[in-house]
C-alpha cells in the first residue's frame, strides 16, 4: 500500500521533529508544533499505521515515536529537503580552502576539517589515489642522531612522509646530498617504475661508504613507493559524544573502537559504488522498498544513493543508515560520502559519520559546497604542474 499524503507529511514531521530534540515524538506534541488541521487521535492512528509499516519504532510502549533505519532511508529518499548554503558561509569555506599552498593532501585534510566544523559532526576524506603518480621531489631532513623524516612530493602536490631509522653517524648535510641525488635521477618517473635498483644507481656516485648509503637508500625507496597508498583523514572524532546517543558508555565505547580502525574504514569507504553511476533510490510509494537488513542494505546498492536537489547532473551521494552500514561500532550512525575528482576521474571521497538523526540536509549542501570547491582546487593545483595533463580526462 503506498504511503498518502497525509503519512508522508507526518513520517517527516515525525523526523524533522525527532532530530531536532532526540525525544519520542507523541501525537498532541505533533498536533500542537505543525498545526495539523486533524485531531491528536487521527495522527496517533496514523503513526501506530506507521510503526506497523516499519517505519516508525516505540521505544517504551508508554513512549511516543522514534524513526526506525526504513524510516530515516524514505525521508533522506523522498521527504528531504536540502538546505541551502548561505553566501556568507560559502565565501568562508572557499577562502579557508584556498590557502592551501598548491599542496593535494593538505588540501584534503582542510576539506575534512572543514566539513567536521560546518556539520558537528565527524569527517572522513581519503587520500587521492592518483595511481601513475610521478616522483617530483624527495627531502631526507634530519630529526637527531639515527632519526630522520623522508618527505615524498608527488605530482599534483601529494606529500607524504615518513620517520625512518638511519645510521647515527650520518649528518644533516649527508642525508641532502642523498637525497638530491635520487631526486635528480628519479623525478618524473611514476611510481610504479621506480625500483630500488632504481634508486640504488641515482645515487651510485654519492661518496659514502655503501653500508651507511644502503640503509638510508631502502628507507628511501620505501617511502617512495608508500607515498600512493590509501590514507583515512578524520576529523572532528570526539564531536559525536556530545550527542544524547552517545552518552551510552557502551555505544560511545564502540564508536571510537570503529574510529581507531582506519584501515578498515578506508577500505569500507574506497569499496563504495560511485553513487553518480548508481541509477535508483527507494521510493516511498512502497512501503516495502529499502533495505530491511543488513544482507538487503550490502547487496542492494540503490538504497544508498540521493541526488542533492532531485535532479540529473547534480551532485550525488551516497548515504548509508544504521544497519545499511556494514562496519561494527557504527550501526547507531549515518554516513554520508561524495566522491572528488581530478578533471574527469574520481580520486578520492570525503564524507561525514553522524547519529541517525542527523541533519541530512544541512549535511548535504555543506558537502556538496566543499566537494565543488575541492574539485575547483584541484583543476587549480592540477592546471599548475605541467605532469598532470593525463590527469585531466
Amino acid at each position: 500500500m503506498p504511503l498518502d499524503e497525509r503519512k508522508k507529511n507526518l513520517l517527516k514531521a515525525i523526523i524533522d521533529d525527532y532530530i531536532d530534540t532526540a525525544e519520542p515524538v507523541g501525537s498532541k506534541a505533533l498536533v500542537n508544533k505543525f498545526h495539523f488541521n486533524f485531531s491528536p487521535a487521527t495522527v496517533r492512528n496514523e503513526m501506530a499505521e506507521l510503526e506497523e509499516l516499519g517505519f516508525l519504532e516505540q521505544p517504551h510502549t508508554s513512549a511516543g515515536r522514534i524513526p526506525s533505519d526504513k524510516g530515516y532511508r524514505a525521508y533522506v529518499d523522498s521527504l528531504l529537503q536540502i538546505e541551502e548554503i548561505s553566501a556568507e558561509e560559502a565565501g568562508k569555506i572557499r577562502h579557508y580552502m584556498q590557502d592551501s599552498l598548491d599542496e593535494l593532501t593538505g588540501l584534503i585534510r582542510k576539506a575534512a576539517n572543514v566539513l567536521s566544523d560546518k556539520t558537528g559532526y565527524t569527517s572522513l576524506a581519503l587520500s587521492p589515489q592518483l595511481h601513475h603518480s610521478h616522483l617530483q621531489q624527495i627531502k631526507i631532513l634530519m630529526i637527531e642522531p639515527g632519526r630522520a623524516l623522508v618527505v615524498v612530493v608527488l605530482s599534483a602536490g601529494v606529500v607524504k612522509d615518513r620517520l625512518v631509522r638511519i645510521p647515527d653517524i650520518l649528518d644533516a648535510n649527508q642525508l641532502m646530498q642523498i637525497a638530491s641525488a635520487i631526486e635528480e635521477g628519479l623525478s618524473g618517473m611514476t611510481l610504479d617504475n621506480i625500483t630500488l635498483v632504481a634508486v640504488t644507481a641515482a645515487a651510485q656516485n654519492t661518496r659514502l661508504p655503501e653500508s651507511l648509503l644502503n640503509q638510508v637508500l631502502f628507507e628511501a625507496y620505501v617511502a617512495i613507493k608508500q607515498a600512493d597508498n590509501l590514507e583515512l583523514y578524520l576529523d572532528g572524532s570526539h564531536k559525536l559524544l556530545s550527542y544524547p546517543e552517545f552518552q551510552d558508555i557502551r555505544k560511545a565505547k564502540d564508536y571510537l573502537n570503529a574510529l581507531s580502525r582506519d584501515g578498515i574504514i578506508a577500505g569500507y569507504m574506497s569499496e563504495l559504488k560511485d553513487p553518480e553511476t548508481e541509477t535508483d533510490s527507494a521510493d516511498l510509494s512502497d512501503p516495502n522498498a529499502g533495505p530491511d537488513t543488513p544482507e538487503t542494505a550490502g547487496a542492494a546498492s540503490s538504497a544508498s544513493r540521493i541526488e542533492a536537489a532531485g535532479q540529473k547532473g547534480q551532485p550525488s551521494f551516497m548515504v548509508r543508515i544504521g544497519q545499511e552500514i556494514m562496519l561494527e561500532g557504527l550501526n547507531d550512525c549515518s554516513f554520508v560520502t561524495t566522491t572528488y575528482k581530478m578533471g574527469e576521474r574520481i580520486i578520492g571521497r570525503i564524507g561525514v559519520i553522524g547519529p541517525r538523526r542527523m541533519t541530512y540536509g544541512r549535511v548535504i549542501s555543506n558537502i556538496s559546497f566543499v566537494k565543488q570547491t575541492l574539485n575547483e582546487q584541484i583543476r587549480r593545483i592540477a592546471c599548475g604542474d605541467d605532469r598532470m595533463e593525463g590527469f585531466e580526462k
